[in-house]
């Protein structure tokens, strides 16, 4: 125990990134390891191609939006404390986690955080909707050459009737998270293989 509170130590802001994000000191110091590991010059900061190293991520047809939400608006590298605030979008909710009077907002892991990472990688153009060919590009990169050009122009089209309640031919944030009401969203934004 103690040499794990001595490692705990060594990383910056630690206990803050705890009490923010709910992961445990042990995930704090796998979390560490794993950006060690992948800060291949040892600057502390990560790049874009640093995360594209990740096997999961390089087997994801969309793993470069993926790469591309760690890195907000011109951003171009990534500290630890950004590093672990972001892949709190993919510890499980904790419905007994006491909620933080302080918080403007909800947690990262709360169902509304995940969906509103997920959105951000439909949402190329960050104007808060997405539109048809913002989920054309999505869908080829999913998709690919398992169907045709006219059939990814029918899901399109399907998945925008759909969920676009306003009638304005795009689907925004609360749209979106209305149309996932049914989808577990917990299973499909999972870290822990990121923890391995």
């Amino acid at each position: 125990m103690g040499t794990s509170s001595s490692k705990l130590r060594r990383i910056p802001n630690a206990q803050e990134l705890i009490e923010e994000t709910g992961f445990s000191a042990a995930h704090i110091l796998r979390l560490h390891e794993r950006f060690k590991f992948l800060d291949k010059n040892e600057t502390g900061q990560l790049r874009p191609e640093d995360l594209e190293t990740v096997r999961e991520l390089d087997m994801n047809p969309i793993g470069d939006r993926i790469v591309n939400a760690f890195f907000p608006s011109g951003q171009d590298t990534l500290d630890f404390p950004s590093f672990v605030r972001i892949l709190a979008h993919f510890r499980p909710s904790d419905t007994n986690r006491p909620k933080d009077a302080t918080q403007q907002q909800e947690p990262a892991n709360s169902r509304t955080g995940k969906l509103r990472f997920v959105f951000q990688l439909y949402d190329l153009d960050k104007d808060g909707k997405i539109s048809r060919f913002e989920l054309l590009q999505v869908l080829r990169a999913m998709l690919g050459l398992q169907v045709t050009e006219e059939q990814l122009q029918s899901i399109a089209e399907r998945a925008i009737q759909e969920a676009d309640l306003d009638s304005d031919d795009a689907i925004s944030f609360d749209e979106f998270k209305k149309s996932l009401e049914k989808v577990d969203i917990e299973h499909k934004m999972s870290i822990r293989r990121f923890l391995k």
